[in-house]
Protein backbone atom coordinates (compact mmCIF):
# COMPACT_ATOMS: atom_id res chain seq x y z
CA UNK A 1 0.00 0.00 0.00
CA UNK A 2 3.15 2.19 0.63
CA UNK A 3 5.58 0.95 -1.64
CA UNK A 4 5.72 3.97 -4.82
CA UNK A 5 6.31 7.46 -3.84
CA UNK A 6 3.21 8.58 -4.64
CA UNK A 7 1.65 6.33 -1.72
CA UNK A 8 4.20 7.61 0.33
CA UNK A 9 3.39 11.45 -0.29
CA UNK A 10 0.02 10.92 -0.53
CA UNK A 11 0.35 9.05 3.11
CA UNK A 12 2.64 11.72 4.28
CA UNK A 13 -0.29 14.54 3.11
CA UNK A 14 -3.25 13.11 5.00
CA UNK A 15 -1.02 13.39 8.60
CA UNK A 16 0.78 16.93 6.87
CA UNK A 17 0.25 18.50 10.25
CA UNK A 18 1.96 15.48 11.96
CA UNK A 19 4.99 15.88 9.51
CA UNK A 20 5.81 19.01 9.87
CA UNK A 21 5.53 18.88 14.25
CA UNK A 22 8.48 16.24 13.94
CA UNK A 23 10.21 17.50 10.61
CA UNK A 24 10.21 20.87 11.04
CA UNK A 25 9.95 21.35 14.66
CA UNK A 26 11.09 24.83 14.75
CA UNK A 27 8.19 26.18 13.03
CA UNK A 28 4.28 26.41 14.38
CA UNK A 29 1.01 26.25 12.16
CA UNK A 30 -0.55 29.58 11.17
CA UNK A 31 -3.98 29.13 9.87
CA UNK A 32 -4.15 26.22 6.93
CA UNK A 33 0.28 26.29 7.05
CA UNK A 34 2.99 25.66 8.54
CA UNK A 35 5.91 27.76 8.61
CA UNK A 36 8.79 28.12 9.15
CA UNK A 37 12.54 29.51 7.99
CA UNK A 38 13.56 26.87 5.20
CA UNK A 39 13.24 22.99 4.53
CA UNK A 40 16.17 22.26 6.83
CA UNK A 41 14.01 23.31 9.78
CA UNK A 42 15.70 27.06 10.52
CA UNK A 43 13.38 28.74 12.33
CA UNK A 44 11.62 32.19 10.62
CA UNK A 45 9.01 32.57 7.89
CA UNK A 46 10.14 32.14 4.30
CA UNK A 47 8.92 28.50 3.92
CA UNK A 48 5.39 27.44 4.23
CA UNK A 49 3.68 23.96 3.77
CA UNK A 50 0.21 23.56 2.91
CA UNK A 51 -1.28 21.82 5.78
CA UNK A 52 -5.33 21.39 3.47
CA UNK A 53 -5.91 21.12 0.16
CA UNK A 54 -6.83 17.89 -2.59
CA UNK A 55 -4.32 15.07 -3.17
CA UNK A 56 -2.96 16.77 -6.53
CA UNK A 57 -1.33 20.16 -7.80
CA UNK A 58 -0.08 22.78 -6.67
CA UNK A 59 -2.26 23.21 -3.75
CA UNK A 60 -2.49 20.00 -2.71
CA UNK A 61 -2.11 19.04 1.16
CA UNK A 62 1.81 18.69 1.97
CA UNK A 63 2.81 20.86 -1.05
CA UNK A 64 5.81 23.67 0.27
CA UNK A 65 7.26 26.68 -1.09
CA UNK A 66 10.07 28.83 0.16
CA UNK A 67 9.43 32.72 -1.04
CA UNK A 68 13.39 33.53 -0.12
CA UNK A 69 14.83 30.72 -2.26
CA UNK A 70 12.11 30.08 -4.91
CA UNK A 71 12.40 26.05 -3.52
CA UNK A 72 9.26 23.81 -3.49
CA UNK A 73 8.16 20.00 -3.23
CA UNK A 74 6.41 17.72 -1.16
CA UNK A 75 6.68 16.42 2.25
CA UNK A 76 9.50 13.32 0.85
CA UNK A 77 11.68 16.21 0.31
CA UNK A 78 11.26 17.37 3.62
CA UNK A 79 12.40 14.22 5.15
CA UNK A 80 15.10 14.03 2.92
CA UNK A 81 16.43 17.39 3.73
CA UNK A 82 15.99 17.23 7.49
CA UNK A 83 17.16 14.10 7.45
CA UNK A 84 20.39 14.64 5.06
CA UNK A 85 19.52 11.90 2.89
CA UNK A 86 20.99 11.02 -0.52
CA UNK A 87 19.39 8.27 -1.08
CA UNK A 88 15.50 7.42 -1.87
CA UNK A 89 14.93 4.34 -0.20
CA UNK A 90 16.15 5.89 2.91
CA UNK A 91 13.61 8.54 2.51
CA UNK A 92 11.29 5.98 1.56
CA UNK A 93 12.30 3.88 5.06
CA UNK A 94 11.67 6.80 6.82
CA UNK A 95 8.60 7.92 5.48
CA UNK A 96 7.29 4.24 6.13
CA UNK A 97 8.46 4.18 10.24
CA UNK A 98 7.30 7.13 10.28
CA UNK A 99 3.56 6.38 9.02
CA UNK A 100 3.67 3.16 10.79
CA UNK A 101 4.23 5.03 14.54
CA UNK A 102 0.60 4.98 16.44
CA UNK A 103 -1.05 8.43 16.30
CA UNK A 104 -1.26 10.17 19.40
CA UNK A 105 -4.55 12.13 20.13
CA UNK A 106 -2.91 14.96 19.70
CA UNK A 107 -2.35 14.16 15.31
CA UNK A 108 -6.25 12.77 15.58
CA UNK A 109 -7.50 16.15 16.70
CA UNK A 110 -4.85 18.02 14.28
CA UNK A 111 -6.34 15.72 11.36
CA UNK A 112 -10.03 16.33 12.59
CA UNK A 113 -9.33 20.09 12.61
CA UNK A 114 -7.77 19.69 9.09
CA UNK A 115 -10.24 17.96 6.88
CA UNK A 116 -13.31 20.14 8.18
CA UNK A 117 -11.11 23.46 7.41
CA UNK A 118 -10.11 22.03 4.37
CA UNK A 119 -14.30 21.70 3.35
CA UNK A 120 -14.87 25.25 2.00
CA UNK A 121 -12.22 27.76 2.20
CA UNK A 122 -13.04 30.02 -0.39
CA UNK A 123 -16.49 29.92 0.61
CA UNK A 124 -15.02 31.00 4.07
CA UNK A 125 -13.64 33.82 2.42
CA UNK A 126 -16.77 35.44 0.08
CA UNK A 127 -18.70 35.22 3.75
CA UNK A 128 -16.01 37.42 5.06
CA UNK A 129 -15.46 39.29 2.28
CA UNK A 130 -19.08 40.25 2.23
CA UNK A 131 -19.56 40.44 5.65
CA UNK A 132 -16.83 43.72 5.51
CA UNK A 133 -17.79 47.40 4.36
CA UNK A 134 -16.32 49.73 1.89
CA UNK A 135 -13.12 50.90 3.19
CA UNK A 136 -13.92 54.73 3.08
CA UNK A 137 -14.07 56.63 5.59
CA UNK A 138 -13.06 53.70 8.07
CA UNK A 139 -9.90 52.99 10.19
CA UNK A 140 -8.36 50.90 7.04
CA UNK A 141 -8.47 53.72 4.85
CA UNK A 142 -6.55 55.59 7.92
CA UNK A 143 -4.01 53.01 7.71
CA UNK A 144 -3.40 53.60 4.14
CA UNK A 145 -3.19 57.20 4.64
CA UNK A 146 -1.07 56.79 7.28
CA UNK A 147 1.21 54.60 4.73
CA UNK A 148 0.83 57.65 2.38
CA UNK A 149 -1.48 56.49 0.19
CA UNK A 150 -4.23 58.75 -0.39
CA UNK A 151 -5.59 56.95 -4.14
CA UNK A 152 -8.00 54.41 -3.65
CA UNK A 153 -9.99 54.39 -6.89
CA UNK A 154 -11.28 51.29 -8.25
CA UNK A 155 -10.91 50.03 -4.98
CA UNK A 156 -13.61 48.05 -4.65
CA UNK A 157 -11.71 44.43 -3.52
CA UNK A 158 -10.69 46.57 -0.55
CA UNK A 159 -12.97 46.59 2.77
CA UNK A 160 -12.71 46.81 6.60
CA UNK A 161 -14.21 44.51 8.80
CA UNK A 162 -14.04 46.05 12.59
CA UNK A 163 -14.02 42.43 14.58
CA UNK A 164 -11.93 39.82 12.20
CA UNK A 165 -11.49 37.08 14.19
CA UNK A 166 -7.56 36.29 15.05
CA UNK A 167 -6.34 33.14 17.05
CA UNK A 168 -2.43 33.12 17.76
CA UNK A 169 -2.10 29.78 17.17
CA UNK A 170 -4.19 26.13 17.06
CA UNK A 171 -6.27 25.52 20.55
CA UNK A 172 -5.72 29.57 21.40
CA UNK A 173 -8.36 31.63 22.25
CA UNK A 174 -9.83 33.32 19.26
CA UNK A 175 -9.71 37.27 19.67
CA UNK A 176 -11.04 39.91 17.01
CA UNK A 177 -9.85 42.93 15.97
CA UNK A 178 -10.12 45.59 13.20
CA UNK A 179 -8.98 44.29 9.82
CA UNK A 180 -8.17 45.49 6.12
CA UNK A 181 -9.68 42.75 3.99
CA UNK A 182 -8.81 42.57 0.70
CA UNK A 183 -10.44 40.19 -1.74
CA UNK A 184 -8.36 37.83 -3.45
CA UNK A 185 -10.02 37.30 -7.07
CA UNK A 186 -9.31 35.18 -10.42
CA UNK A 187 -9.24 36.78 -14.07
CA UNK A 188 -12.91 36.68 -13.86
CA UNK A 189 -12.90 38.19 -10.95
CA UNK A 190 -14.59 35.83 -8.67
CA UNK A 191 -13.18 35.69 -4.81
CA UNK A 192 -11.49 33.12 -4.63
CA UNK A 193 -9.97 34.31 -1.22
CA UNK A 194 -9.10 36.75 1.00
CA UNK A 195 -6.32 38.47 2.51
CA UNK A 196 -6.15 39.76 6.05
CA UNK A 197 -4.21 43.01 7.44
CA UNK A 198 -4.83 43.04 11.57
CA UNK A 199 -4.79 46.73 12.32
CA UNK A 200 -3.84 49.38 15.29
CA UNK A 201 -6.97 50.49 16.51
CA UNK A 202 -5.16 54.08 16.72
CA UNK A 203 -4.90 54.40 12.83
CA UNK A 204 -0.69 54.16 12.74
CA UNK A 205 -0.18 50.76 11.45
CA UNK A 206 -0.54 46.63 12.13
CA UNK A 207 -1.58 45.73 14.96
CA UNK A 208 0.51 44.46 17.80
CA UNK A 209 0.03 40.50 16.89
CA UNK A 210 2.44 37.92 15.97
CA UNK A 211 0.96 37.75 12.40
CA UNK A 212 -0.86 40.59 11.36
CA UNK A 213 -1.30 39.67 8.01
CA UNK A 214 -3.17 35.81 7.03
CA UNK A 215 -5.13 34.70 3.97
CA UNK A 216 -7.88 32.90 3.45
CA UNK A 217 -8.90 30.52 0.25
CA UNK A 218 -7.75 29.33 -2.64
CA UNK A 219 -5.17 31.88 -3.29
CA UNK A 220 -2.04 30.35 -5.92
CA UNK A 221 -2.14 32.37 -9.08
CA UNK A 222 -4.93 34.72 -7.84
CA UNK A 223 -4.66 38.23 -6.28
CA UNK A 224 -5.51 41.44 -5.33
CA UNK A 225 -6.48 43.72 -8.20
CA UNK A 226 -7.22 47.25 -9.28
CA UNK A 227 -8.25 47.99 -11.94
CA UNK A 228 -9.33 46.42 -15.12
CA UNK A 229 -6.23 45.14 -17.22
CA UNK A 230 -6.08 44.03 -20.70
CA UNK A 231 -2.88 44.55 -22.54
CA UNK A 232 -0.84 46.40 -20.21
CA UNK A 233 -0.73 45.37 -16.09
CA UNK A 234 1.27 46.03 -13.71
CA UNK A 235 2.01 43.20 -10.66
CA UNK A 236 3.93 43.00 -7.52
CA UNK A 237 3.87 41.55 -3.95
CA UNK A 238 2.28 44.11 -1.44
CA UNK A 239 -0.83 45.32 -1.21
CA UNK A 240 0.20 48.90 0.01
CA UNK A 241 3.34 48.42 -2.51
CA UNK A 242 1.16 48.40 -5.28
CA UNK A 243 -1.49 51.25 -3.89
CA UNK A 244 1.70 53.22 -4.13
CA UNK A 245 2.66 52.38 -7.37
CA UNK A 246 -0.76 53.43 -8.11
CA UNK A 247 -0.86 56.40 -6.52
CA UNK A 248 1.88 57.66 -8.65
CA UNK A 249 0.57 55.93 -12.13
CA UNK A 250 -3.15 56.26 -11.57
CA UNK A 251 -4.56 54.88 -14.61
CA UNK A 252 -2.46 51.57 -14.32
CA UNK A 253 -4.17 48.74 -13.61
CA UNK A 254 -2.09 46.81 -11.19
CA UNK A 255 -2.36 43.51 -9.07
CA UNK A 256 -0.65 42.68 -5.71
CA UNK A 257 0.01 38.38 -5.42
CA UNK A 258 0.68 39.03 -1.53
CA UNK A 259 4.34 37.09 -1.70
CA UNK A 260 7.31 36.37 -4.00
CA UNK A 261 6.30 32.70 -4.08
CA UNK A 262 2.47 33.62 -5.73
CA UNK A 263 4.07 36.83 -7.92
CA UNK A 264 5.97 33.76 -10.03
CA UNK A 265 2.43 32.24 -10.67
CA UNK A 266 -0.03 34.67 -10.72
CA UNK A 267 -2.50 34.35 -13.80
CA UNK A 268 -2.29 36.96 -16.46
CA UNK A 269 -4.93 37.98 -19.41
CA UNK A 270 -4.68 36.53 -22.40
CA UNK A 271 -5.12 39.84 -24.08
CA UNK A 272 -1.91 40.92 -21.57
CA UNK A 273 0.89 42.05 -24.00
CA UNK A 274 3.14 44.40 -21.41
CA UNK A 275 3.74 43.74 -17.87
CA UNK A 276 5.53 45.73 -15.21
CA UNK A 277 6.80 43.89 -12.62
CA UNK A 278 7.36 45.90 -9.34
CA UNK A 279 10.03 44.46 -7.85
CA UNK A 280 10.62 44.20 -4.07
CA UNK A 281 14.66 44.94 -2.94
CA UNK A 282 15.61 41.97 -1.50
CA UNK A 283 16.85 38.40 -2.32
CA UNK A 284 13.21 36.57 -2.44
CA UNK A 285 12.08 39.47 -4.65
CA UNK A 286 14.99 39.07 -6.92
CA UNK A 287 14.26 35.69 -7.35
CA UNK A 288 11.06 36.32 -8.33
CA UNK A 289 11.45 39.05 -10.73
CA UNK A 290 13.92 36.37 -12.58
CA UNK A 291 11.52 33.28 -12.65
CA UNK A 292 8.27 35.97 -13.96
CA UNK A 293 10.49 37.14 -16.74
CA UNK A 294 11.53 34.05 -18.44
CA UNK A 295 7.98 32.87 -17.86
CA UNK A 296 6.24 35.96 -19.47
CA UNK A 297 8.86 36.13 -22.14
CA UNK A 298 8.17 32.96 -22.68
CA UNK A 299 4.24 33.33 -23.63
CA UNK A 300 5.52 36.86 -25.96
CA UNK A 301 5.09 39.48 -23.22
CA UNK A 302 7.53 42.07 -22.97
CA UNK A 303 8.55 42.22 -19.48
CA UNK A 304 9.57 45.40 -17.62
CA UNK A 305 10.93 46.00 -14.23
CA UNK A 306 10.28 48.50 -12.01
CA UNK A 307 12.87 49.29 -9.42
CA UNK A 308 12.48 51.11 -6.60
CA UNK A 309 15.05 53.37 -4.30
CA UNK A 310 14.52 51.58 -0.97
CA UNK A 311 12.79 48.40 0.20
CA UNK A 312 9.62 48.79 -2.08
CA UNK A 313 7.28 51.58 -4.03
CA UNK A 314 5.59 52.37 -0.21
CA UNK A 315 9.30 52.92 1.42
CA UNK A 316 10.04 55.25 -1.31
CA UNK A 317 6.30 57.19 -1.30
CA UNK A 318 6.66 57.68 2.30
CA UNK A 319 10.59 58.42 2.52
CA UNK A 320 10.48 60.73 -0.66
CA UNK A 321 7.11 61.74 -1.62
CA UNK A 322 4.74 61.30 -4.72
CA UNK A 323 6.23 63.88 -7.15
CA UNK A 324 10.03 62.38 -6.74
CA UNK A 325 8.01 58.82 -6.67
CA UNK A 326 6.55 59.85 -10.06
CA UNK A 327 9.87 61.29 -11.06
CA UNK A 328 11.76 58.14 -10.63
CA UNK A 329 9.39 55.47 -12.30
CA UNK A 330 8.94 58.08 -15.58
CA UNK A 331 12.56 57.00 -17.23
CA UNK A 332 11.31 53.12 -16.36
CA UNK A 333 8.32 53.23 -18.39
CA UNK A 334 7.50 52.50 -22.25
CA UNK A 335 7.40 56.27 -23.49
CA UNK A 336 4.32 55.58 -25.30
CA UNK A 337 2.92 54.40 -21.12
CA UNK A 338 4.23 57.44 -19.58
CA UNK A 339 1.03 59.94 -20.54
CA UNK A 340 -1.45 56.96 -20.59
CA UNK A 341 -0.66 55.85 -17.37
CA UNK A 342 0.28 59.28 -15.12
CA UNK A 343 -2.61 61.19 -15.82
CA UNK A 344 -5.54 61.12 -13.46
CA UNK A 345 -7.64 58.47 -14.40
CA UNK A 346 -11.41 59.23 -15.68
CA UNK A 347 -14.60 59.32 -13.24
Amino acid sequence: MLGTAGDLARGLARNAEAVCRHYLSNGRRVGRYWIVGDVHNTPGRSMFVRLTGGEAGPSAAGKWADGASGQNGDLLDIIRETCGYTHFRDVANEARRFLSLPSTERERASSQRSDNDAMRPADSARRLFNASRPVRGTLAEAYLRHRGIMALHAAEWLRFHPRCNYRADVGAVTDAGPAMIAAVTSLDRTVTGVHRTWLDPAGFGKAAVETPRRALGNLLGNAVRFGMARDVLAAGEGIETMLSLRCALPAMPVAAARSAANLVAILLPATLRRLYIARDNDPAGDNAVAKLVDRVRVAGIEALVLSPRLGDFNEDLCAFGLVELRAALRPQLAPEDVARFMKPPRT
